[in-house]
């Protein structure tokens, strides 16, 4: 993932002076651990700065408005209590060539500061700190022990100080061509290293855009290079440190993340803040699918595993108790034939009732007749009652591993993060676990006391003859469109007895779908299942009215009748999904 560095802060810092100078502090929001909300008021906007420190991710730009979820977080109830409806000033580097920004509070615009707030990228210790005037730490986002740091301990009642300087050169316009090449080129090594050693304010990304831009190898070696590409990389240099005294910033999309500077630029952007925004959100987002999508299969590998033992248990239990009906009738086999027993009998051959063909009925030899076949009738007695309480066991089992197929199915779909909607969609997937006490989530809050600002989407697509069809891709999509978005002329779409998506072919009253449109859904259908490997997979398909959700049923577990069958091509979906794209 691509830094923050000192140029794009400093070209983020002139946007915020341009934008949001003077503004009023009117709300602040701590969206998580490592992001806090800054709600900024002027005579002609109103707006979110978002400040982070996350570890990987640390920037600060406006941002869209954050979720309406509570926020239990101490430092930004301090950070409200004392900046409230205080005048966010001025916005300063707190040092030359230093990836830290200050910004300053004041009770009108133009007084002397009564709070900073500065901000510091710096990768993993990155922070944001809380100093009064006189420069005393009241708060931080992370506080930084004299154990953890001897060199900069950051904690209240401390003295705000600067992170220690840099010995390496600073970077300067006035600098000679002459002087510039003998400090990259004193001791011949890969141009990539050499310049990074030599001078700060220079990450890896900038220094590969740099030498991009020049139209060279960052392996290659600096005693390779010819005067002409010199002169080449000098001229970029000098751009780099023009745009930066200038404040004129080229922000954009590269094929592998995005610059502000213009170099190796596919896509051009009005804003760096707008840059910074949708990358790093974009970044985290993929980092949070990758993980939540394992932590969820893990899970359910886990759940269902157990659950297919015990219900293998139950079965093999359940077929034994099938036997209990020989034991009764060797029992009343036996009752109609006392005379033929004698003393010590270990097993005795009698004419089957029905059929008259011999039976071999084992006996214990020190029982009489009477007294084996009561043992007879008790032990069918055993195996009934074992039927009657396995059977209904069995079949809770089995509705619980079928739900669960339903939620892994979900999963399978979810390959790779795509856009925001991806992740929503797994959210959903996870409190709907949490819900259904399949995990643990000491932080979730009831979804009756917490809204989230936005909800996941099912994919659309429309036939070959226009008409819409709707899939579902969780458990809660899948209740949504069957029961809430669902109309009278709509046709409802499911596999049979597979796992899957509820699939939706919306239709206008008076409208009949032909053959294709019908086929063309029921592939789709088969495509959004467990199934989708296979060659043909049995659809089901009926009007919504006639689709039912149990009493007690988990989500997204349906029954249904009046049902008529197609046999659908999961890969006929899977060419038009790959083919045309979906679309939300």
């Amino acid at each position: 993932m691509q830094p923050v560095d000192f140029t794009t802060l400093t070209a983020i810092g002139a946007e915020l002076r341009t934008e949001w100078l003077p503004a009023r502090l009117e709300q602040v929001y701590q969206r998580d651990r490592y992001t806090v909300y800054l709600g900024l008021r002027t005579l002609k906007q109103r707006g979110w700065l978002m400040l982070s420190w996350h570890p990987q991710a640390a920037r600060l730009c406006s941002s869209d408005a954050p979720p309406r979820t509570p926020d239990t977080f101490t430092f930004s109830q301090q950070l409200k209590h004392q900046l409230g409806s205080l005048a966010l000033d001025a916005i300063a580097p707190i040092a030359p060539w230093e990836r830290a920004l200050d910004l300053q509070f004041t009770q009108r615009p133009g007084e002397p500061a009564l709070w900073h707030l500065y901000v510091e990228i710096m990768g993993k210790y990155s922070n944001v700190v809380l100093a009064n005037q006189d420069n005393v730490i009241v708060t931080a986002a992370h506080q930084v022990s004299a154990q953890q740091s001897s060199v900069r301990p950051i904690q209240t009642g401390d003295v705000y100080t600067l992170p220690p300087p840099l010995t390496d050169p600073t970077p300067k316009l006035t600098e000679s061509f002459d002087r510039w090449q003998e400090r990259v080129s004193l001791v011949p090594g890969a141009l990539r290293r050499n310049l990074q050693q030599n001078y700060r304010g220079l990450s890896s990304a900038l220094t590969l855009s740099l030498i991009s831009a020049a139209a060279l190898s960052p392996d290659q070696s600096t005693d390779s290079l010819q005067q002409n590409d010199w002169q080449r990389l000098f001229h970029h240099w000098q751009e780099w440190l023009q745009a930066l005294e200038q404040a004129t910033f080229q922000p954009g999309w590269t094929t592998d993340g995005y610059t502000v500077l213009g170099w190796g630029m596919t896509q051009a952007v009005d804003r760096v803040q707008t840059v910074v925004d949708r990358y790093y959100t974009s970044q985290i987002d993929r980092q949070e699918f990758v993980q939540l999508r394992h932590q969820l299969v893990q899970k359910l590998h886990t759940v269902l595993e157990k659950l297919r033992v015990k219900a293998n248990v139950f079965q093999v239990r359940l077929q034994q108790s099938e036997v209990a009906d020989r034991y009764r009738e060797q029992a009343d086999l036996l009752m109609a034939n006392l005379q033929h027993w004698q003393l010590g009998m270990s097993a005795i051959t009698l004419p089957d009732f029905t059929t008259e063909e011999p039976r071999t009925i084992p006996l214990h030899p020190e029982k009489n007749a009477v007294q084996n076949a009561q043992a007879f009738y008790k032990q069918h007695q055993k195996l009934k009652r074992a039927r009657n309480a396995i059977a209904p066991l069995l079949t809770e089992v089995n509705a619980e591993i079928h739900y669960l197929e339903q939620v892994e199915a979900a999963i399978v779909e979810l390959k790779t993060y795509q856009t925001p909607e991806d992740l929503n969609t797994l959210d959903e997937i996870r409190d709907e676990l949490i819900q259904q006490h399949y995990l643990n989530d000491p932080e979730y809050r009831n979804a009756n006391l917490t809204q989230k600002d936005s909800q996941s989407h099912p994919y659309r697509y429309t036939t070959p003859s226009g008409l819409e069809v709707l899939v579902g891709r969780n458990n809660r999509q899948n209740d949504q469109l069957t029961f809430r978005t669902a109309g009278d002329y709509d046709l409802w779409f499911h596999t049979q007895e597979i796992p899957g998506s509820h699939v939706l072919l919306r239709l206008t009253p008076g409208a009949a779908p032909d053959v294709t449109d019908l086929q063309f859904t029921a592939n789709l259908a088969a495509y959004y299942s467990r199934a989708r490997q296979s060659e043909q997979v049995s659809v089901v398909y009926t009007e919504p009215k006639h689709v039912y959700k149990p009493k007690g049923a988990k989500p997204g577990m349906t029954v249904y009748k009046h049902e008529r069958t197609l046999w659908a091509k999961p890969h006929e979906g899977e060419r038009f999904v790959l083919g045309q794209g979906m679309s939300r």
